[in-house]
């Protein structure tokens, strides 16, 4: 009896150790992040950023640049001739995404010149088109009135690249946290942020089309194009609630999302539901793309943000893949690491995007 009843402990042993075995080649190890092939789905590269893409081939890393109408940025055409030159220089390495401009956008001419802009830069290689949050938080008509992303204007556009195939991505609103007052946001970087750009803080200007309606405009346009490739970035400004996201995502079947400055959202609610966090990822594992919004000023060597780079997909790496505790000064409380499967890691940090812009392939 004794000698049977061993014999069942030690099968139990046995089996426990399986799983646990099983378990664990089912998920990626830290020594595992410098081998794997991933794709930072969402950078901004506007200089030749040598150390940056050193630190990318270094890291296993190919990159998406996306160039954007942003003041801070510089022309449009140079972003572009810039991408164009990475994309020469690092075939599949570098990709790059062409932008929507608003220049001229009162002239009744601005749509049929976009649609030619942007063929013209798909034909030099772009993989798709950025439309950015100026649609609907400062771009104007005349009157005063906010141009939304909606606008009978703009439909030209998103038709011509729905018929084509054409990939949106689409920044449209910001984190929740630009309509909250400083002490009521939920990380520091947003702080950070919006003390240093006060014409997006939305919180001091009211007068600006509300969150809720800069979303509902991006969900009418999408309603009215359910054929457009769409990639919502920055968690589709959803990024307070996984939960929310995940409506989109069941409303809008042909868009995805990426992480790109979010990560730290998901980490914040980690803190006290990691269950949800990884469950949603895991849900939506088809959907998701790996992105950081990691940026190269023109004049910059790239060094610092090859720094950046280096902590920041090291980080993301740990959470997304490890378990245990992990900690980050954006907030106080502590959170859990998620622990996700390989096969999930693969999409999202690589198949997802190869599937979006088959030109990494």
């Amino acid at each position: 009896m004794v000698g049977r009843s061993l014999s069942a402990i030690t099968l139990v042993l046995l089996c426990l150790q399986y799983a646990a075995n099983s378990c664990a080649a089912d998920r990626y190890r830290a020594s595992d992040f410098e081998r794997v092939e991933k794709i930072d789905a969402h950078v901004h590269l506007n200089s030749a950023a040598h150390p940056f893409i050193v630190q990318a081939i270094h890291d296993h890393f190919s990159l998406l640049t996306i160039n954007v109408d942003y003041p801070d940025f510089p022309q449009l055409e140079l972003q572009q001739s810039v991408a164009l030159e990475l994309h020469k220089r690092y075939p599949r390495r570098v990709e790059f995404a062409a932008a929507l401009s608003v220049a001229d956008f009162q002239s009744p001419a601005w749509s049929d010149g976009e649609i030619r802009r942007i063929d013209a830069a798909i034909e030099q290689g772009a993989v798709g088109v950025k439309i950015w949050k100026n649609i609907g938080m400062s771009l104007r008509d005349p009157d005063g009135r906010y141009v939304m992303i909606d606008d009978p204007r703009i439909k030209p556009v998103i038709d011509h690249l729905e018929e084509r195939g054409i990939v949106l991505l689409g920044h449209q609103a910001e984190p929740l946290n630009c309509w909250l007052p400083f002490d009521k946001m939920t990380v520091k970087g947003d702080r950070a942020y919006f003390r240093e750009h006060p014409q997006y803080y939305m919180y001091r200007h009211p007068e600006v089309p509300s969150h809720e309606a800069q979303l509902a405009a991006r969900d009418r346009m999408l309603a009215a194009h359910p054929a457009l490739r769409f990639d919502s970035v920055h968690l589709a400004s959803l990024e307070w609630d996984v939960e929310e996201v995940a409506r989109f995502l069941d409303r809008f079947p042909k868009a995805n999302v990426d992480l790109a400055a979010r990560m730290v959202h998901l980490q914040y609610q980690a803190a006290t539901n990691p269950d949800k966090v990884s469950s949603f990822l895991i849900r939506y594992q088809d959907r998701i793309l790996y992105g950081t919004d990691i940026a190269v000023a023109s004049g910059q060597s790239g060094e610092a943000a090859a720094n950046e780079a280096r902590d920041t997909w090291r980080t993301d790496w740990q959470f997304l893949t490890s378990s245990g505790i992990m900690h980050t000064d954006e907030f106080a409380a502590s959170f859990h690491a998620l622990g996700l499967p390989k096969t999930v890691i693969d999409k999202i940090y690589r198949i997802n995007a190869e599937t979006m812009y088959p030109q990494f392939l």
